[in-house]
Parts: structure tokens; sequence; C-alpha cells
């Protein structure tokens, strides 16, 4: 892939290394040419000084051959800005954006531009830590239909098939993280002493699901 990213801060200059580390090209933008010092010297992409939402400025850092592009400065005007015009004056479908505001991240997001918005992330995943499991998912849809929550294998749970867990609690079991790895389960899977389950569910079906992971499987 070819990536375009708006900013050369903290997060702009994190996510073009990482970038090339995994073999994409990458261009990188900001209005302030000694924030590119942030990228090292290892940086082989090109490093174009302007504003990320001049149609010249994304020309030049190679917009029409790109296939995503990331809104990451400070400002976000110049971000959302930035974002539709790469989508849609040239087509990018990849675009992501991120946002401090979260009530504006969630308007932009409904308009098919990815939204990250920093605070409400943060916020969130502090949250997530705190609270009891259930509380607070680890992600939900941008309709709210669907969440996806982390919770540690139950002990009533453990021994069990994770069929019979999903179909009794009404969920699906995305992946668990067992021994520090990710793994898919399948129908002859067994729920694990010290296994992580991230179970995707309705958000209507969640108090239901809840009540019956915590008072174990059915064994009738």
């Amino acid at each position: 892939m070819h990536v375009v990213i708006m900013g050369c801060g903290r997060v702009g200059s994190t996510l073009a290394r990482s970038l090339e580390d995994r073999n994409h090209t990458v261009s990188i933008i900001d209005s302030d040419p000694d924030a590119f010092r942030r990228v090292g010297p290892g940086f082989n992409g090109d490093k174009v000084t302007g504003q990320g939402f001049d149609q010249e400025v994304l020309e030049k850092a190679g917009i029409r051959r790109a296939d995503a592009f990331a809104a990451v400065s400070s400002g976000d005007n110049s971000n959302i800005i930035a974002a539709r015009v790469a989508r849609e004056s040239f087509g990018i479908q990849q675009v992501v954006a991120r946002i401090y505001d979260p009530g504006r991240a969630e308007v932009y997001q409904r308009l098919g531009i990815t939204t990250v918005a920093t605070v409400k992330w943060t916020a969130d995943q502090v949250l997530r830590r705190l609270l009891p499991a259930g509380a607070e998912p680890d992600f939900r849809d941008p309709s709210g239909t669907i969440r996806v929550d982390q919770l540690p294998a139950p002990e009533s749970w453990i021994g069990h098939r994770t069929v019979d867990f999903q179909m009794q609690s009404k969920s699906r079991i995305a992946w668990i993280d067992r021994l520090g790895e990710g793994m898919l389960p399948t129908r002859d899977s067994m729920i694990q002493e010290g296994d992580i389950l991230h179970v995707a569910m309705r958000e209507e079906h969640a108090a239901g699901a809840y009540q019956v992971i915590e008072s174990g499987p059915d064994e009738s």
C-alpha cells in the first residue's frame, strides 16, 4: 500500500514508521518542516511541507496512487477537511481522521469517515479496566447494535465447549487469548483456565448473556 499521512507529531511519526516497518510506502505532510525530525533519519518516505487539505500538497504526496489517508494533526477542523478532500476529491476509501471532540467524531463516523476520538478512546480504555466485566464493552459498532466484551474464562464454564457457551448465552466467541496467543475457537474447542474470551453479542441480549455466563452451563 501507499499511505499518505497528514501530521508529523507523535502519532503521525509513529504511524509512518510502523507502516514502513510493514513494507508499505508512506508520504507524510506537515506545515512545520522541523516536525519531520520525529520520523528519524531512517525514514525513506516523502516529507511534504504544507497543509494536508491543500490539493496541490496532496498531489505532491502521491494521493492519486494512495490506498489510504490518515489525518492525525492536532487540529480537528484541519483533520476533517483533509479527510473529506481525500475521500471526496480523490476517491480514497480508506480514510481515518483523528478527532478530539467525541461529539463531532460521531457525526463524521455517520458520514463514512472513520474517526479516532483520542480523549474519549483513552477514557473508555481506563473505564473498561476500572469497572466490572460487562459494564463497558471493548467495542461497540457505530449503530450501537453489536458489542464485543473481553472477560476472563468464568470458573463455572472451564472444561465446557465453546459452542455450548455460545448457544446458551446467545453470543459468539470471536477469539480466545490463550497462553499469550490468539486462537479462533472450533466446534471442538474447550474453555480452559486462564483463557481470555472476546465475546460478541447484541446489545439487547447483553444482560441475559451475562446472567447465563455468571450462572454457569445448563447441563440438562
